[in-house]
């Protein structure tokens, strides 16, 4: 049984529904609070949490249940209130599914996963008790040890819900790694990838074959010296320690998909004028015809999309770094993770940003409306850098734990800010076959490099690595 349980209602949980929830271990089950009574746990005797609920989210933006879930939601909006068990403790499992099931009887919805849902009986659990602290005073963390904290998610998608940026902040505070594991079949959020950074925090996946894997970038691993670590070959040397790939990772399946990924960064002079999100959601329209569908703090994205309040959010926390995520509808599937960051130079924002494409009819890739959409960020963003790829890739943006293959550079843009401090003819004279195309004003011009981006080679890499180190004046 999975350790999460969410339920999926259509109204919103009243504070009779919960307390009937967690009533599902008895009524002399204790019951206390996590992370400023955002979470609410029940305890075994010694007050360790057996299942800690975290306040329901309202999610007023289609799809965000399909996506991350594969279930079928209430019409928006609805709520959202998730469950998560004490791992190793059975008994734990099923006060989860039992809370799930009593709130969705009460105020009318549906428990996930459907095999989770318990009945509404009192769950019995006399003599239970969890591992001590310090790793039950993280609701998300399963393991902890001197090196890395340990999350386990058996989950469609790992994504980056409020419990694990919960346990990203608390590892990072702590100095650890963070390991996510999770079981075969199971794909990643991207933004989630983009925030596990370097060793040793890795996306784990159990194989049948194999063991364990990493899901990025396929090392066979094992749980050595309180964490998981590659397996190093029996002909393996210090200099050339020939790390084993796992076999499912090397089954490439190339269905068609195409992703269209952009990143690119932007920094706005401080003013308190100043609107975020501009910027990606002209890319957005430019690209599709429409702007996204909605953004969040975390996983589900719960709010239909707004600038505006999205800077309001970005303006409570700073001077401290804002994280969000943005997702589009089910006609186009896409997803942003954007970093706002002050910095001396003025407001930063940089975008990671992926389209999904089928292989079907109707789903061409709009290359031919790369140039403007790269001129509007130019001209009215101030853009400071963006690169173009074309990635062989799942339609729903999703990382699967298997080979994808880098993306091809299709275009590099240079900011005017960044063309005007460049010495000379440095960003105009290129070693390229084609030379730059002019965005924005001849008097203060922004710079489009299109680059060979053919998905059967990587001649686009080499051509982008000869056009930065020309730029770098190396």
């Amino acid at each position: 049984m999975t350790k999460d349980v969410i339920a999926l209602t259509s109204k919103m949980p009243d504070p009779w529904a919960v307390l009937a929830g967690l009533l599902s271990g008895g009524p002399d089950k204790l019951v206390g609070t996590h992370g400023e009574g955002a979470v609410i746990q029940l305890c075994d005797p010694e007050g360790r949490p057996l299942v800690s609920v975290e306040a329901p989210l309202l999610v007023s933006v289609e799809g965000e249940a399909e996506r991350l879930l594969g279930a079928t939601a209430p019409p928006v909006p609805y709520w959202w209130t998730e469950a998560r068990a004490t791992t190793g403790v059975a008994e734990a499992e099923q006060l989860a599914g039992t809370f799930a099931t009593r709130l969705a009887s009460l105020v009318g919805g549906s428990a996930w996963p459907p095999d989770a849902a318990g009945s509404l009986a009192v769950v019995k659990t006399d003599g239970v008790s969890v591992a001590p602290e310090p790793a039950a005073a993280q609701p998300a963390i399963d393991v902890l040890t001197e090196r890395v904290a340990v999350v386990i998610q058996d989950r469609p998608v790992v994504a980056m819900t409020a419990w694990l940026s919960d346990a990203f902040r608390a590892a990072a505070e702590a100095g650890l790694g963070l390991q996510v594991v999770s079981p075969a079949g199971t794909t990643l959020s991207p933004a989630v990838r983009d925030a596990l950074g370097g060793w040793p925090s890795r996306w784990i996946v159990q194989d049948e074959r194999d063991g364990y894997y990493d899901g990025l970038t396929g090392a066979v691993l094992r749980w050595q010296d309180g964490m998981f670590a590659p397996v190093a070959s029996p002909d393996a040397t210090e200099d050339d320690p020939r790390t084993p790939v796992a076999a499912t990772f090397q089954e490439v399946r190339d269905t068609g998909e195409r992703q269209l990924a952009l990143t690119f960064r932007m920094v706005h002079p401080a003013d308190d004028r100043l609107v975020l999100g501009g910027g990606l959601e002209t890319v957005w329209r430019e690209l599709t015809g429409a702007p996204p569908a909605g953004w969040g703090t975390s996983e589900p994205a719960t709010l239909p999309w707004s600038p505006r309040r999205l800077t309001d959010v970005a303006h409570e926390r700073a001077p401290e770094p804002t994280w969000f995520v943005v997702v589009g509808n089910r006609d186009r599937p896409a997803l942003a993770t954007v970093r706002i960051t002050r910095t001396e130079a003025g407001v930063e924002e940089h975008v990671t940003l992926a389209f999904g494409y089928g292989s079907g009819s109707g789903e061409e890739l709009p290359l031919d409306a790369l140039p403007a959409a790269a001129e509007a960020l130019a001209t009215r963003h101030h853009l400071q850098s963006m690169l173009v790829q074309l990635r062989k890739a799942r339609r729903d943006v999703a990382v699967p734990p298997r080979f994808e293959g880098p993306g091809v550079p299709l275009a590099f843009v240079l900011g005017a800010e960044e063309v005007r401090t460049m010495p000379g003819d440095r960003a105009r004279r290129t070693p390229l076959a084609e030379q730059p195309v002019t965005l924005g004003p001849r008097t203060r011009p922004a710079l489009y490099y299109p680059l060979p981006g053919d998905p059967s080679d990587l001649s686009g890499w080499q051509e982008y690595e000869r056009l930065v180190r020309h730029l770098k004046g190396a």
